[in-house]
């Protein structure tokens, strides 16, 4: 059962306040919960005390007695450390709801979710889509797997951050944020191409998106991305690191399913290309420099 008792709200641990987890964090304390804020880096952390937040030393301290713990993290490997190895597990409350929103592979969801229910806690997968910027503007996409009426529950926990849908069992929520990564990659890379072959032909690159602006070839991609191609501008919302983590998570589990995914094989090639040339901390917008480099164009 949810305590309601600050302001008829759940008390929540948020547990990452990096590029996204801060954000995110910072919605909820505007919406009026409760949230007690942990990072690897306290710094990042301590940054969101002014915002109202209470900052925990350890992941344990900031989960213990609270009714909803976030997390997100840099992968499943930092998941796993943080709820288990560091006993943030071992404080939660039967009843307590564990919202994953990191990206991980589908199958480390699954055995947290078996992990957790056998402690009589309650995990949603619950990756998110949309950036800093949605993250900034509470309009981010979340993907939601594991129990539905879970889900149900903590829909004003959700309106805060975005809009949720629920998309099946547990692991559906990673499934559907990886088929997210794929188009993503799949459009940052047909977007930096076309800008690659505008340029090459004399167009101005500007010109080009503004003129096809409104018609098919259309995206959040062309909008966003493609203006940061523009104005060169790569620090990052989404590290291409990272973009290639999820890719490669893709892939596995395209193997696991006997797929074949063409596509994303050869832009994660790219991507890997690019991370292993020292563009890892690079917005994947950068994939752009990779392109140039490729067709001997100077920066």
């Amino acid at each position: 059962m949810i305590d309601t008792s600050h302001n008829g709200l759940p008390s929540i641990a948020f547990l990452g306040t990096g590029l996204m987890g801060a954000p995110m964090a910072r919605r909820l304390l505007g919406a009026g919960f409760k949230v007690t804020v942990w990072n690897r880096d306290m710094s990042k952390a301590e940054a969101l005390r002014s915002a109202g937040a209470d900052v925990a030393a350890t992941p344990a301290d900031a989960a213990r007695g609270v009714d909803v713990v976030f997390t997100m993290l840099s992968d499943g490997k930092a998941v796993e450390e943080v709820l288990f190895t560091s006993g943030c597990a071992d404080v939660l409350r039967p009843g307590t709801v564990l919202v994953d929103t990191s990206s991980i592979a589908p199958p480390i969801a699954k055995d947290h979710a078996a992990r957790l229910a056998a402690r009589g806690i309650h995990h949603l997968d619950a990756p998110v889509s949309g950036g800093v910027v949605g993250a900034e503007a509470g309009t981010l996409a979340i993907m939601a797997g594991g129990d539905a009426a879970v889900v149900e529950r903590l829909a004003a926990v959700f309106a805060a951050l975005g809009r949720v849908t629920h998309v099946g069992p547990s692991g559906a929520g990673q499934i559907c944020k990886l088929a997210n990564q794929q188009i993503v990659a799949i459009t940052i890379g047909a977007v930096a191409e076309a800008m690659v072959l505008v340029e090459a032909g004399g167009a101005s690159r500007e010109r080009f998106r503004e003129a096809i602006r409104g018609g098919f070839a259309e995206s959040r991609i062309l909008e966003l991305h493609g203006a940061r191609m523009i104005a060169r501008d790569f620090k990052p919302g989404g590290p291409s690191r990272l973009q290639l983590k999820d890719l490669d998570a893709v892939m596995s589990m395209a193997d696991q399913y006997s797929l074949e995914l063409p596509l994303t094989e050869r832009v994660r090639s790219e991507f890997s290309e690019f991370v292993a040339a020292g563009g890892g901390e690079q917005d994947h917008s950068a994939l752009l420099l990779h392109l140039e480099r490729l067709n001997g164009h100077k920066a």
